[in-house]
Parts: structure tokens; sequence; C-alpha cells
């Protein structure tokens, strides 16, 4: 179980925020932040993970405390178990594969879960090259590898995925499941992309100005008060086009582009890159900006 009771005033160019957070996350969970742009999402990653201390409050993970502002307590990052994944994958260039992985080893630990990570990820043909020469979903396995091998109790992973392209966003999102599940972790994820959160989450919390407005179980918590349909499922809005007096609009589900016919006010509502439920009611399609 994962506790935070804290507070912290954030600043920056557009002025001051007050971080004011109470979570409880269960042990296992794969939990998302999900929220706008400067909610607060990533400064609580920081927080949990010692790179931002916070004013007040208290972090307790598994009955060990963290952080306690009144009893001074505060350990290192080095110190909790913690796996970080940044979006810029942050590898030693200089370094192989295999020599980025081992890197992480602590002193005296075998380098045999090196060999195991390297299989559940599937990285055995790109052990001797060095990052420069992988691919951006390569290079992002290498990364994932790379925070598991201290065995963390938890995983963060900060819109990992946000720079790669559909296909390998997915097969990347098959490797994040894998890991969480092999390690028995408690993984939290912030993103921005609604199909991967509901795909990966157990558990969603809604950030706003600092504050979680919102929570609820992955499958519910996009659907609330939303129109009752027969079948919903989220895309990607990737054309537009009018055709006489209807509008089709082109969207990206999985692999396959979903046409769905709409009128003019529906189609200038929408934008390319939306994100979007594609509903049927009454054998009727329907298009809902997420």
């Amino acid at each position: 179980m994962i506790e935070i009771n804290l507070t912290k005033k954030l600043r920056s160019t557009g002025g001051s925020m007050l971080l004011d957070l109470e979570l409880k996350i269960k042990k296992g969970e794969f939990v998302s932040l999900y929220g706008v742009s400067g909610a607060g999402k990533t400064c609580t990653l920081r927080v949990l993970s010692g790179l931002l201390t916070p004013d007040k409050g208290r972090i307790v993970v598994n009955g060990t405390t963290w952080f306690d502002a009144g009893k001074k307590i505060n350990l290192s990052p080095q110190q909790r178990k913690i796996g970080y994944v940044f979006q810029d994958y942050a590898l030693f260039p200089n370094m192989t594969v295999r020599q980025n992985l081992e890197f992480a080893l602590q002193k005296g630990q075998s380098k045999s879960i090196v060999d195991n990570l390297v299989a559940i990820v599937e990285l055995g043909d790109f052990l001797n090259r060095k990052p420069s020469t992988l691919s951006g979903g390569q290079q992002q396995r290498v990364a994932l590898a790379r925070a598991l091998v201290q065995r963390p109790e938890i995983l963060i992973l900060d819109e990992p995925l946000s720079a790669l392209d559909h296909k390998m966003r997915s097969k990347l999102q098959e490797y994040i499941l894998k890991v969480h599940n092999a390690f028995n972790l408690t993984t939290i994820l912030v993103s921005h992309n609604i199909g991967e959160i509901v795909k990966l989450s157990n558990h969603i919390y809604e950030l706003h100005n600092g504050r979680v407005v919102r929570e609820g179980k992955a499958l519910d918590f996009f659907n609330a008060e939303r129109n009752s349909a027969k079948f919903r499922f989220t895309g990607e809005v990737i054309h537009i086009e009018k055709e006489e007096v209807i509008y089709v609009v082109s969207v990206l589900v999985g692999n396959s582009v979903v046409k769905v016919v709409t009128d003019r006010e529906e189609a200038l509502a929408l934008t390319l890159g939306d994100q979007v439920f594609v509903a049927s009611k009454a054998f009727n399609p329907i298009l809902e900006r997420i």
C-alpha cells in the first residue's frame, strides 16, 4: 500500500500552485494519473520518488516511512525501491545495451536478473549494440528493462510512449503489462492517451490544480454520465472529409481505421488528433470527443 498525504507549493513561469495530495494505492495495482498539462501529475511522481521534497506531510510505502516532515524522515531516491522510466530513454550513448543494463546492478547483485529481463522484453538480438543504432521502441525497451534491474517495488512511467507511433506504442504496452505482472509491481503511469490508460490501468486518478478531483476503475472512469450504447471503443481522429452534405470522420482504432458518417456541426467540433469514443445506439453511430 502506498499512502501519500502531503502538500508542496510549486512555482513555474505560469504562476504558483499548491500540490495537495491524498492518495492510497494498493500493492500490485496498475494506476494512471490523468489530467491536463500542469495539473501536478509529474510532480506527484517526483515527490514519491524523492526527486522533489514536500513542504508537509507523509509518504508511507508498505509500512515503511519514506517521508515524514514532522519527524524529519526523507529517504533518498536511491533508498526508495522505485524504477523510473522517462519519455526520453536516458540511456548511456557510449555503452552497449548489455552495459547499460549491467550498470544498474547493485554491488554484489547477480547478473541473472539482466538475462531474465532481456528474455522478457526480447532484447537478445541487440545486446552488443549502442543506443544510437536502435529504434525508439527498442531504446524504450532497454530503458524499461534497466528500470527493473534492481527489482523495484514500484514502477513509475512518465509518458514513456508518447514519442512512438501507434504500432510501436501498442507493442510496448504489451511489454509493460508483461513486466508488471511478472515482477508483481505496483505501477503508476502518467499518460494523455485515453486508449492506453484504459488498456493498462486498474484504477485512475484525475488531477486538477494539484488535487485529486475524481477517481474510479478504468473501465468505468470515462463512461460516467455518457449515453448507454451497445458498444463503445476509443480511437484517434486522423482524417475529416466533406462528401456532399455529410462529413466522414476516419478514426484510428488499434491498427484499423473506422469511418463514421456525421453532420457538419459534429465534424467541425473535431480536430485531427482528438481522442474520441465511437459508439453505436439503435444502429446509429455516435462520436463523442473525450
